[in-house]
């Protein structure tokens, strides 16, 4: 592979006829340049200078070669600032879909940021948890839990190793105790979510046999897992989340994790669009913005 410092001292060497020279203006010795040069030479299999002990000069196919690396290094450098000078006007409308927890609770104040930093974009969110059809529906991304199957789609990993765990408050713990294994969960209340009329009361644990579905009953179900989380918090019953949209009330002591020893249900965290021309300087920045403050979190599990 050739590396982008050999193809520089390349450029430079032809330009100031020494590698002495060339070797000079990046603080490196003679013998550093000859060898990016011999490299190079190796990697497309020709002869770029010929030397000898009082001149250095091109060869023919060095001649050919040269304009193809100048463009190359023109373009890396055209790239970088035409990035760095995106980011700096970012502008336009950026339409963005998230889940409700996640987004309410933690994308919310990361997009209020955002914005401040790019003045000039125009930011629409959309919180729901009926599932965004970056198709079809007036979104330019969307952020998405769960495995991204569809190859039709193009995903970027926030929190590729999220998965769900098994909370509840205190209060419920003091009320009701803990459940010391998965079979007792029957005898708990869980707190359960309907998403397009399907009611998740089947909760899922990876083993090594394969998943294990565990049938759980309660006498609270709703289509927003916000509120879902909101009745943990509140003392109603056990509920099986994301740990990211839990992961604050954790740390604060206001849920407590039950079963820790217990693997939950993989869920990880993708950013969505339909094609990669949808991957503007905006979403790639908010894309790293976004996994920069899961990161922290992933790893508190």
């Amino acid at each position: 592979m050739i590396r982008l410092d050999d193809l520089a001292m390349f450029v430079r060497s032809a330009a100031l006829g020494s590698f002495s020279k060339a070797a000079r203006e990046v603080n490196l010795l003679p013998g550093q340049a000859s060898a990016a040069i011999q490299r190079l030479e190796r990697e497309l299999d020709i002869r770029l200078f010929a030397r000898s002990t009082r001149s250095l000069r091109l060869t023919e196919e060095g001649k050919r070669y040269l304009p193809f690396a100048q463009d190359a290094l023109q373009a890396l450098r055209d790239g970088s600032e035409g990035i760095r000078g995106d980011a700096a006007s970012l502008s336009g409308t950026l339409q963005i879909a998230a889940p409700s927890d996640f987004g309410r609770n933690l994308l919310l104040p990361w997009i209020s940021e955002f914005r401040r930093a790019h003045p000039k974009l125009d930011i629409q969110l959309l919180v729901s948890d009926q599932v965004a059809d970056v198709f079809r529906d007036p979104v330019d991304i969307a952020v998405r839990y769960g495995q991204i199957d569809d190859a039709s789609f193009i995903a970027l990993p926030i929190a590729p190793d999220n998965r769900r765990v098994l909370v509840a408050s205190p209060a419920y713990i003091a009320r009701h105790g803990r459940p010391a294994s998965l079979d007792e969960l029957a005898s708990h209340n869980c707190l359960q979510y309907r998403l397009r009329g399907r009611t998740y009361d089947r909760w899922s644990f990876p083993t090594q046999e394969g998943a294990r579905l565990v049938q759980v009953r309660g006498n609270l179900v709703s289509d927003d897992a916000d509120v879902v989380r909101r009745w943990g918090l509140a003392g109603e019953g056990i509920v099986y989340k994301s740990w990211l949209d839990v992961s604050a009330d954790v740390m604060e002591g206001r849920l407590e994790v039950l079963l820790p020893e217990v693997v939950g249900e993989l869920t990880p965290l993708n950013l969505v669009c339909p094609h990669r021309k949808q991957f503007s300087p905006a979403v790639k920045l908010l894309h790293a913005l976004i996994e920069e403050r899961c990161r922290p979190l992933a790893r508190s599990i």
